[in-house]
């Protein structure tokens, strides 16, 4: 299972910028990783820790800005086709993240 976070976050203002900074920050120490800017995946082992995750996010969603969080099987997230301009890009290999129990 993948977590998508994708934002549309103000930064116009000082505040606005530190908010939005905050939210990449706190989406890092939570296992996210940027995939493009202003969108980040983690990769979960079940829907009920995906679900941990997803309540964590919204924890820390800031006040302005529009924040989308979407939910993918393995299957539908390895059947992407990822482009870098006209070519082909691969799609990174699994999570890097470790675990414990």
């Amino acid at each position: 299972m993948w977590v998508f976070v994708f934002f549309d976050l103000p930064t116009e203002t000082k505040h606005q910028r530190k908010q939005a900074a905050k939210f990449r920050k706190n989406l890092i120490c939570d296992g996210f990783t940027m995939f493009q800017f202003s969108f980040y995946i983690r990769h979960c082992p079940s829907k009920e820790n995906a679900d941990v995750h997803i309540k964590r996010v919204k924890s820390f969603i800031p006040t302005d800005g529009v924040v989308g969080l979407l939910c993918v099987t393995d299957k539908q997230f390895g059947a992407m086709e990822l482009f870098q301009g006209k070519s082909e890009k691969n799609l990174p290999i699994g999570s890097q993240q470790l675990e414990l129990f």
